[in-house]
């Protein structure tokens, strides 16, 4: 397919990479003058503007920061909608509030343009090996056209129900990951604290009921005290502050999620904002004064 891919960053480039090598034909825009060369040289077209990258294309795929920014580029500033044809499809991988999602899915479908909205779980290293889970919101026959091309940037793509389910099913996810690591981190920093080395106690419980895939990512960056990101604490404080916005429109308790934002919050004030979310741990070194180690 003939694809226009709008945002370059930590994980769109690698997931406009992907696309490239599974034979799709690509336009891109970003403001990252680099992320566009890098992917011009693995066979992209670079353009000068969102809007001139929708020529002719089936469909227009935005990877950007929040609601704001499609909003923006979408509907507001770059009205990329009014220039893309009516036969192509808008499929927004960002994390957005499903609010959001819905009020631009209604705002495109007085131009006869579908959408799609298919946040992503993952992270940068499965954005970069092809194997991200796509959470997606829209409808059937849609979901169905595009499924394949959405099965060239991860290994689950599911149909979670109309626009917006999508993001719905990112905030749940991101509830689940932010609490895990959180926890994750206190339990380590506490074994530690007791006299068990931290990793005697990951190799001894990874197996069991409280394995998990974030146990397995995170553990061993905590020991390390690497903090690098491939999903950085500025963009978890805005991914529940949408959980915030979503549950409060319904009334719904998340007393564990507020817990662990106002923990964020804490490490992006110590400038911690930029760090992987695993930084979560520099919570606790900060209250304990001891540092976690192998």
């Amino acid at each position: 397919m003939k694809i226009a891919f709008i945002g370059l960053g930590i994980m769109g480039k690698p997931m406009a990479i992907n696309l490239l090598k599974a034979g799709h034909e690509l336009r891109v825009f970003d403001f990252n003058k680099a992320a566009v060369e890098e992917v011009k040289a693995a066979g992209a077209v670079a353009c000068e503007s969102s809007v001139a990258t929708v020529e002719g294309v089936d469909a227009v795929i935005t990877m950007l920061p929040n609601s704001p920014h499609v909003k923006s580029v979408m509907l507001e500033n770059d009205k990329v909608a009014e220039h893309m044809p009516k036969t192509a499809t808008f499929i927004d991988c960002s994390s957005i509030s499903p609010i959001a999602s819905r009020e631009i899915a209604a705002e495109l479908e007085k131009l006869g343009i579908d959408m799609l909205d298919a946040p992503v779980s993952g992270g940068q290293p499965k954005a970069v090996d092809g194997t991200l889970a796509f959470m997606v919101g829209g409808k059937q026959e849609v979901f169905d056209k595009f499924k394949d091309v959405l099965a060239a940037m991860g290994s689950s793509v599911v149909l979670c129900g109309n626009v917006g389910a999508g993001n719905v099913t990112k905030l749940c996810n991101q509830t689940i990951v932010a609490v895990n690591i959180a926890v994750l981190a206190e339990a380590l920093q506490m074994g530690q604290m007791c006299g068990v080395e931290p990793q005697k106690i990951f190799e001894a419980i990874k197996g069991g009921l409280a394995g998990s895939t974030v146990m397995n990512a995170k553990a061993p960056m905590m020991m390390d005290q690497n903090f690098q990101p491939g999903f950085r604490i500025d963009l978890h404080i805005k991914d529940l502050n949408n959980v915030v916005d979503a549950a409060k429109a319904v009334d719904a308790p998340i007393p564990l999620t507020q817990s662990v934002l106002e923990m964020m919050k804490i490490l992006h004030k110590d400038g911690d904002g930029v760090c992987d979310h695993s930084a979560l741990l520099k919570y606790y070194q900060k209250l304990t004064g001891e540092v976690l180690h192998h």
